[in-house]
């Protein structure tokens, strides 16, 4: 009988204890933050890259400042920007950076934020050039592209009007090597990347002209799936945007130009 009574008494008192733990999992549970995993490309100052072992830029600033906001945290995933949409329709990504121009073609995979940043692609050329004042002085050279990229777009969708040959890089510095090399006669860039590299060290390189196209940077999430982070991101960017943190970031990396 007592023995009895003695295994009743310790049954209780485990199922006590067993509530008690996960009581305590429920809330440590609770009280964690949701983490996104967000593919960027590290070669592409001023939006995305690696200082003193860390990463930086304004797309970083940014989804950080936004992750704070709404409530979530980020994993920043870094590699070659063609290798970010597959990415995300592979399901390694939750959200898709690296200065992504919003395009036709991309929102059949991708369902962009509101744009974030107006960019525009441009015609670099080597410092000493004259000969190059426009695309139509293109004929017959050599134009580096980075792969995947609204430069690389623009250049095919041109390349048959005016006739030249089009070399492809997998990174933005192999691409300005090429041109300052002479091995290509020019190449295409979003304007504010390519107008901080040149502010920030003598890559002997210059834009010519004014920008080609309109084009905007948005934040994407694989189409059809993921609204709910699509959503958050929006309400964050308008957020930052009327308390002055947006600009902030911006300031903080384009002050050069």
């Amino acid at each position: 009988m007592k023995k009895s009574l003695l295994l009743l008494i310790v049954a209780a008192f485990a199922l006590v204890l067993a509530a008690c733990g996960s009581d305590e999992q429920a809330g440590t549970g609770g009280s964690e933050k949701t983490v996104y995993t967000v593919g960027i490309d590290t070669t592409y100052p001023p939006f995305e890259y690696e200082e003193n072992g860390k990463y930086v830029g304004i797309d970083v600033d940014l989804i950080n400042a936004i992750a704070e906001d709404q409530g979530f945290e980020v994993e920043l995933k870094a590699m070659d920007f063609k290798g970010i949409i597959p990415a995300l329709q592979a399901g390694q990504l939750d959200i898709s950076m690296g200065g992504m121009s919003i395009t036709e073609e991309r929102k059949e995979v991708v369902d962009f934020t509101d744009a974030y940043f107006d960019a525009g692609v441009s015609l670099v050329i080597g410092k000493d050039n004259t000969e190059i004042q426009s695309v139509e002085d293109l004929k017959g050279k050599k134009v580096a592209v980075k792969k995947g990229t609204v430069g690389a777009n623009y250049a095919q969708s041109i390349v048959d009007e005016i006739g030249f040959e089009i070399v492809q890089f997998d990174d933005s510095p192999s691409m300005f090597l090429e041109v300052q090399n002479g091995n290509a006669a020019a190449l295409f860039e979003d304007y504010p990347v390519i107008s901080y590299a040149i502010a920030q060290q003598d890559l002997g390189l210059q834009v010519v002209g004014d920008r080609l196209n309109d084009d905007q940077y948005g934040i994407g999430v694989l189409k059809g799936k993921n609204q709910e982070i699509l959503e958050k991101i929006n309400q964050g960017l308008k957020n930052l945007k009327e308390n002055g943190k947006y600009q902030e970031i911006l300031d903080k990396y384009l002050a050069a130009e």
